[in-house]
């Protein structure tokens, strides 16, 4: 196998806030091959928004370390980041916020060219943007509409072009179809995926959309209170689900098939702990038919089979 892409290492990331410290993203553990997806599904405020920009360094990291091709960017001063996000970028959730609306199509796409310094004449700026265009399936009359002149579809792919006007090898889509109508979604998870073939691009995708992260991803990890509770290959996630939070959102999937209308629910109960000083311990305990008292003082993701990572004590 080859080596990862990016990796994290016990990661974490906490706020500031009057009631004390948020654990927003705590000992997080992953690692993206190239040419690889890695699916991040949990509800929302679990933390997976927060640590695609963590590992971006859109936010400071609290400790960890991310691994760019082996080399910690954690440690890089703020005018070397330039350089690594040439190879680094992202596509937002809300494709209308996340562009400035009084730039143009072609001034949102060729900024990051700009900024990071990858081209310098105006003439090649703008070949460069026609190409990345035409790659993410903007028609050339549109470089000069501006934001608000296009609808949610145009305008996510405004953002992806945006992300990969400078030819990166990892991009975090955080949410990147959540706001879309369904036959968007489509067309824009073809696209990242016809990008990823072509390109041999690294995802790392975030969303709640436990039927998409399935269509896209190589791998998924599943978080919860800014902990990871699983973590497996895509096929064997589904197959084989071992943590009772990892059961009950693959339960909560909406199904036509009526022969599966008697399958078994997973119905979640007790009080969501709070995240600001946690207890030590799994942060799921307080909701898990099976915790124990070792649960509650103990948490540590252990591989039960080769590639398959569980953050619960009844599994062994």
């Amino acid at each position: 196998m080859p080596a990862p892409l990016v990796e994290a290492i016990n990661l974490r990331k906490y706020f500031k806030t009057a009631k004390g410290m948020l654990h927003a993203v705590e000992d997080v553990n992953l690692k993206v091959y190239p040419g690889k997806t890695l699916g991040v599904v949990g509800e929302s405020g679990c933390g997976k928004s927060t640590l695609g920009r963590t590992i971006l360094r859109l936010h400071q990291a609290t400790s960890g370390q991310v691994l760019f091709q082996g080399e910690d960017i954690l440690k890089y001063r703020k005018k070397d980041m330039k350089k690594v996000h040439l190879n680094m970028q992202m596509v937002f959730q809300d494709p209308y916020s996340s562009i400035d609306p009084r730039m143009s199509v072609r001034g949102i796409i060729a900024e990051p060219l700009e900024v990071c310094g990858a081209l310098s004449d105006k003439k090649e700026i703008n070949e460069r943007v026609e190409q990345i265009m035409e790659l993410c399936g903007l028609p050339a009359n549109h470089a000069n509409l501006y934001p608000h002149e296009l609808d949610g579809g145009l305008r996510q792919r405004v953002g992806l072009a945006r992300a990969m006007a400078v030819s990166p090898k990892f991009i975090v889509c955080d949410e990147p179809v959540s706001a879309l109508d369904v036959s968007i979604q489509a067309q824009i998870l073809n696209l990242l995926m016809d990008l990823q073939d072509d390109r041999g691009l690294s995802y790392m995708f975030i969303t709640h959309d436990l039927c998409v992260v399935k269509h896209i991803s190589s791998e998924i990890m599943v978080m919860y209170m800014g902990q990871v509770v699983e973590y497996a290959p895509t096929e064997e996630l589904f197959r084989n689900q071992l943590h009772p939070y990892t059961r009950a959102l693959l339960a909560a999937i909406p199904t036509v098939d009526l022969s599966r209308r008697n399958r078994e629910r997973h119905t979640l109960t007790g009080e969501v702990s709070s995240p600001i000083n946690p207890a030590p311990g799994c942060r799921f305990a307080p909701r898990c038919p099976y915790a124990t008292e070792q649960c509650r003082r103990e948490y540590q993701l252990r591989e039960v089979s080769p590639g398959h990572f569980v953050a619960c004590n009844q599994c062994r």
